[in-house]
């Protein structure tokens, strides 16, 4: 073979190796997003076209996504777990659902929004609130209920809504808070009274504010977050009031999901999805969290924990807790409708 064709020939070769290296490099990646969708387009879009992964994403509420990754344990169809609270990914971990991954991207989030195993790391921060339709209660001639204990006043009874806890990490944040503030037996009795006001439970922990945005209800109880959004997209009637007697709040969390495919991709997500421009991308369409990473700007309209009265709100025991407080709900509470 003459030097011009071994040339030629090393060039095709270089080619294919380097085609194959890009290959590598450019694998594929399905997430499960526990957050808006429209947050979770403008993720997956910008990393597709940062890092050239093609990437997919399916939308579901925390406890549908935890449900979902436990029923193809064995045979995992996505990779990372991305938004919802940190609780339900601390289940997670104890059912082995989850892989431990430690990014080099971890040093700019504070300890206190990590898994000290490095299961789950926190994105963003959320408080609990009371969030009212202004016009809807002056119509029926209401004040704005401001504390927990406002919601058991018998002239609010049919107008309040909220998740249920089975399907939403909202909903079971919210019982973990009052778990966690008041103890369990008082909870419990709270939760049994406070039935007889809700209008209705919905699967996702964020619908409440819509329902009473749209004034089909008078109060939600929900995020803070969700319910700016409402407002911002145009539902001006809304209020949002922090419970006096002190707020929950939730760790909006993500993790590698254990066995599941394209692992590489997996943490280069993680990796990326820790940045400050990644974290702040949610405002960018309207969504309102206060950011874990401490070079990240968080949106002007969220609220910093420190600002509010919260409960000690412990993670890792609501976590362990999830499955029996869940259960006693519906025992004891949902099976009194």
């Amino acid at each position: 073979m003459n030097k011009r064709w071994q040339g030629a020939l090393i060039l095709i070769l270089c080619a294919a190796v380097l085609a194959s290296c890009a290959s590598e490099r450019k694998g594929t990646l399905t997430i499960y997003a526990g957050l808006y969708e429209d947050h979770a387009i403008k993720v997956v879009e910008a990393f597709q076209k940062e890092t050239g992964i093609k990437t997919s994403y399916v939308r579901m509420s925390g406890g549908e996504i935890l449900a979902r990754i436990r029923a193809e344990r064995n045979a995992p169809k996505a990779s990372v777990w991305y938004g919802g609270p940190a609780d339900t990914f601390v289940q997670a971990k104890a059912e082995g659902l989850l892989a431990p991954y430690l990014s080099p991207n971890a040093k700019w989030i504070d300890e206190k929004y990590k898994d000290p195993d490095n299961y789950w790391i926190g994105v963003y921060v959320g408080a609990l609130a009371l969030v009212s339709n202004r016009k809807w209660l002056q119509d029926v001639g209401l004040s704005v209920p401001q504390t927990w204990e406002d919601l058991l006043n018998p002239k609010y009874k049919g107008m309040i809504v909220m998740a249920d806890p089975r399907s939403s990490g909202t909903a079971y944040t919210i019982l973990a808070t009052l778990v966690q503030l008041w103890g369990e037996e008082k909870a419990f009795d709270y939760l049994k009274k406070l039935q007889g006001q809700v209008r209705s439970y919905t699967t996702s922990g964020s619908t409440p504010g819509r329902s009473v945005g749209m004034g089909e209800a008078g109060t939600a109880v929900m995020f803070a977050h969700d319910a700016v959004k409402f407002y911002k997209e145009g539902f001006r009637d809304l209020l949002i009031h922090y419970p006096g007697e002190g707020t929950g709040y939730e760790i909006g969390a993500m993790g590698m999901i254990r066995g599941g495919p394209n692992e590489k991709e997996a943490q280069t997500f993680i990796d990326w999805a820790l940045t400050k421009q990644a974290q702040e991308l949610g405002k960018q369409v309207g969504n309102y969290q206060w950011l874990t990473n401490r070079e990240a700007v968080s949106p002007e309209e969220a609220v910093a924990l420190d600002a509010l009265s919260v409960v000690p709100y412990d993670q890792t025991w609501a976590g362990a807790n999830r499955s029996r407080l869940i259960e006693r709900w519906v025992k004891e509470v949902q099976g009194s409708r």
